[in-house]
């Protein structure tokens, strides 16, 4: 809802407000924590360096294409791509870690695939957003996961929308030359939604990165669902966009997958759980 207030604005003029008022707005908390000691061991480190470039330009990506679906009123195909994620993001922990899966997973993965063949089928073209929205927020993860535990989630924003600060910048001038900005207009209410990207993007993030040490994984990742099925229900409900039965079958099929998948993840937990209670048993 709040991008679709940014018109007229360009899905690039609104990316790059997006990355420049982040970074101001991650710079005055991290000012305030007195917190810049990290900052050597990354700039410092070119294999740092280029490991949080290609996570900041993967994550460019995401919110360019995010951006552009609502701009363009697909927010129903948005919202399919993060509903994919958690199966692409499996796909990719085999493809590129390997990891083995166990059979359920196996099974939501061929769901998954079933899916993406019968939309496009369906539409005579692939789901083009939602597959792009959900590889390159699984190919995101799995940068974050090859940075593993040396950044936490402020100074990873940080860095991440650091590198991209040069281009974003760039773009900026580029649309202001070319007479395309929308910055000045219907002073003040756009100029301070604009701004404001910095706030919406980064507070949710970082509130995710708090929740994330506290609260189990499975339950994290149930309400990591909970956004694409308001994505959903904001495109088809408030911003009109028609869900004719084939796509509802397509987003069904999704769903089946999904819920194999968490099924799967609520049991390892379990399991794992009683293997653990086991031990302490035998240890007293």
């Amino acid at each position: 809802m709040y991008f679709h207030l940014l018109a007229p604005a360009g899905a690039w003029e609104i990316l790059s407000h997006r990355i420049v008022w982040t970074l101001l707005f991650c710079g005055v908390v991290l000012a305030v924590r007195r917190d810049f000691g990290w900052c050597r061991s990354v700039f410092g480190d070119p294999r740092m360096l280029a490991a949080v470039t290609l996570a900041g330009v993967l994550l460019a990506v995401n919110w360019t294409i995010y951006v552009a679906a609502v701009m363009a009123h697909h927010v129903t195909e948005a919202s399919l791509g993060y509903f994919l994620n958690p199966i692409v993001t499996v796909a990719i922990g085999v493809v590129v870690l390997h990891e083995k899966l166990r059979p359920l997973q196996w099974l939501a993965v061929g769901i998954g695939l079933a899916a993406g063949v019968y939309l496009t089928i369906d539409s005579g073209r692939p789901p083009w957003i939602a597959l792009g929205l959900a590889f390159s927020f699984a190919l995101y993860g799995l940068m974050k996961k090859r940075l593993g535990a040396s950044l936490g989630a402020l100074q990873s924003l940080t860095s991440e929308t650091a590198v991209l600060v040069p281009v974003a910048i760039a773009v900026l001038a580029w649309v202001a030359i070319s007479g395309e900005t929308t910055f000045t207009i219907d002073s003040p209410t756009h100029p301070i939604l604009l701004a404001s990207a910095g706030l919406v993007t980064a507070a949710p993030l970082l509130l995710f990165g708090a929740a994330a040490r506290r609260v189990p994984l499975v339950t994290i990742g149930l309400l990591q669902f909970v956004t694409p099925v308001l994505q959903l229900l904001c495109g088809v409900l408030l911003l009109g966009e028609t869900m004719d039965s084939s796509r509802w079958i397509g987003f069904a099929i999704v769903w089946v997958a999904l819920l194999v998948l968490t099924f799967d993840s609520i049991r390892s937990v379990r399991a794992r759980r009683r293997l653990a209670d086991d031990a302490d048993y035998v240890a007293v």
